[in-house]
């Protein structure tokens, strides 16, 4: 492997000292130096020629290295301008790697539009040249069913930097690009927060709205010793898989993923009375209209009726239902009253 590729302790502090600069705790800039671990999340994202791999926090490019060995295409993002340089210096004319200096998200609750033109145009040129390549191998055989071309991925492959770790998985999850599978490490916290289960401290919105579409791994919990500089907490390897029959249960995502948000901001409220509350008349006496993307408005008595139906006691919290309760009760608040 090439030195530029063995991102170590001693070879990130030379780097930085060459630059006059040092690593930024407000970008979470946290490189990973284990260089085993590092090989591990490659494995761990069982990549092909047919994967497209979106890389957030790309730091110096050892990962991305290995990413764009195994992958179709690596759209690789980095913010910081002194790391990008080095970056942009090992891998600007790799042939499958796209590099982009700037931030990987618009804002909290959407991906940054050049981000997703990236991606998008990767998977188009991976799906075209998959494409050739069955075409190629069929040769004229004439049997239609000699090689058929494999179906183009997104992967999200990441060393993600905490603050956008949460946002950055979620609006993934809600997009419409064809992702299958992340491999990434965030913080042990994190995790904890994905996995968790009804009634506890830890279950709350990204809980409910992961758990319903995809299957969560924890792979390895990492010490701080294994990043440089280290951060003050333990991090953790996570797989997180689409699961696509369970997202095809959800009758409306955009609503749903709205739906979550606003039970567990007051979770500790009875459920019935958050949704009743924000379902009574105005002053006037008329029914209030419903916002965009939020579930239609039931009185209390429809409430109760619907809570009935689904099993739910009337004292119930969201904090204490399970995510399959959940999803059924967004989905018949989905429908038309």
């Amino acid at each position: 492997m090439r030195d530029s590729a063995r991102q170590t302790r001693s070879h990130l502090v030379r780097l930085f000292e060459q630059q006059g600069v040092r690593p930024r705790h407000d970008l979470g800039q946290n490189f990973l130096v284990d260089l085993n671990l590092l090989d591990l999340i490659v494995r761990q994202a069982r990549l092909s020629t047919a994967d497209v791999v979106l890389e957030v926090g790309a730091g110096t490019g050892s990962l991305t290295e290995r990413l764009a060995r195994a992958a179709g295409h690596v759209v690789s993002v980095e913010c910081d301008p002194h790391v990008f340089g080095h970056l942009r210096q090992l891998l600007g004319s790799h042939p499958r790697v796209t590099l982009i200096h700037g931030d990987a998200l618009e804002s909290k609750h959407a991906l940054s539009p050049e981000v997703l033109a990236a991606l998008r145009s990767a998977l188009r040129q991976v799906a075209q040249a998959e494409a050739q390549q069955a075409e190629s191998l069929a040769g004229d055989s004439g049997n239609p069913w000699a090689l058929q071309a494999r179906d183009v991925t997104c992967k999200l492959v990441a060393n993600l930097p905490y603050h956008i770790a949460t946002p950055v998985i979620s609006n993934l999850v809600a997009s419409d690009l064809p992702w299958s599978r992340m491999v990434v490490t965030i913080q042990w916290e994190l995790a904890e927060r994905m996995q968790a289960r009804p009634g506890t401290s830890d279950y709350g919105a990204l809980s409910v709205w992961l758990q319903a579409q995809t299957r969560i791994n924890v792979v390895r919990k990492l010490p701080p010793s294994v990043f440089w500089p280290p951060p003050k907490v333990d991090s953790a390897v996570v797989v997180i898989e689409r699961d696509a029959e369970a997202q095809a249960a959800i009758a409306d995502r955009a609503l749903f993923h709205q739906f979550v948000r606003e039970v567990f901001t007051q979770r500790r409220k009875r459920l019935l009375g958050v949704l009743a509350g924000r379902s009574g008349p105005e002053p006037s006496g008329e029914r209030r209209s419903d916002p965009p993307g939020l579930p239609a408005r039931r009185t209390r008595a429809e409430l109760q009726k619907l809570f009935a139906e689904l099993g739910i006691v009337p004292e119930a919290r969201a904090e204490e239902l399970a995510v399959g309760t959940l999803v059924q009760l967004a989905n018949r608040l989905a429908a038309p009253s």
